[in-house]
């Protein structure tokens, strides 16, 4: 018995030497420790591992949200940005968000095979995330990958999400600039303004702007912008990527915003209310962790869940003495 439990004890041992490796590894850059370190954000205690490790190194990174509907070039509007971002030396992290294969459970799109050009660029590090049938249209660990990148030295970092829709806001909680793109003539800023997504949009680009009613969707796009409450208003980019046209408009947009948030004050504002907004995340998902646990432990729980089958209790009343009986301790502490 006591040699499998020095077994045991040496094995984890030796997996932690192993993932601390890949931190060291990963703040240096190293493409293929910065993967295998965002693989191991999916375990919960490896992924508090990480980010205590690599959270005092988080801070320096710019952060930019891209969203809009299928079919509109976001992806080699990204690439093309991508491009003109490298030609100004800044190195760049993608995190594309895609949808969750109901088989294997990963990202169904993967490494993006559009996405090649960048691949043998080492200032370049891209990684698809599975939405895991969020709503919001991000990654559960999309904010611990920012921090991996964000610790790793990457200048700014893009966040792909899964697409456009009345649930997918969720962007705006985990990055400073959040670009929302759409094409002329599929409806897309009448579909956007019924959803609310264009709320969360700080710059609005209209791609494929070679196509016809461009100047129509435009107006309409410019007429939504102006009214906007606050002091910014989300300017109206026209590109046409597969050109590279507009690319360099698209990041002077991105450079007015940001310089806009620090003159504003809303910079720090925003960062803090992501960190706030974040440990409370954090907080609940302890506490679901937590009643989990005891759910499967305590007689006392069990039996109030088959009261609630049986109908003898409701599930509200069910909840609050579940939560009582899990925060009782505290309480007396």
């Amino acid at each position: 018995m006591l040699f499998f439990r020095a077994w045991a004890t040496g094995g984890r041992r030796a997996a932690l030497d192993m993932d601390n490796k890949f931190i060291e590894e990963g703040l240096r850059g190293n493409a293929y420790s910065l993967a295998r370190v965002i693989t191991l954000l999916e375990d919960w205690d490896k992924r508090t591992h990480i980010i205590k490790e690599m959270n005092p190194y988080t801070g320096k990174a710019y952060v930019l949200g891209i969203t809009g509907s299928p079919g509109v070039g976001k992806s080699t509007l990204i690439s093309r940005l991508i491009t003109y971002l490298r030609s100004l030396d800044l190195s760049v992290g993608l995190l594309c968000i895609d949808p969750t294969s109901p088989i294997s459970g990963g990202s169904l799109l993967g490494d993006r095979l559009r996405m090649e050009e960048h691949s043998l660029d080492p200032g370049v590090f891209i990684r698809s995330l599975a939405s895991r049938d969020q709503l919001g249209g991000v990654s559960p660990t999309t904010r611990e990958a920012i921090k991996v990148l964000d610790a790793s030295g990457k200048d700014i970092i893009i966040v792909e999400s899964v697409g456009a829709g009345q649930a997918q806001v969720d962007l705006r909680k985990i990055v400073d600039t959040v670009a929302l793109v759409s094409a002329p003539g599929l409806g897309d800023s009448i579909q956007m303004l019924k959803a609310g997504i264009m709320e969360i949009a700080d710059i609005l680009v209209l791609n494929m702007a070679d196509r016809e009613e461009t100047d129509r969707t435009k107006r309409e796009l410019e007429t939504a912008a102006s009214m906007f409450k606050g002091a910014w208003k989300p300017p109206v980019i026209t590109t046409i990527a597969t050109n590279n046209e507009g690319i360099p408009e698209f990041h002077q947009a991105i450079v007015d915003h940001r310089e806009y948030l620090l003159k504003s004050g809303l910079f720090d504002q925003r960062r803090s209310e992501r960190i706030i907004d974040h440990t409370m995340e954090l907080v609940q998902e302890l506490l679901k962790r937590e009643v989990n646990q005891r759910l499967a432990n305590q007689v006392e729980l069990r039996r109030i869940v088959k009261n609630v089958e049986a109908g003898i209790l409701d599930p509200y009343t069910a909840a609050r003495d579940i939560t009582e009986i899990v925060l009782r301790p505290h309480r007396e502490d």
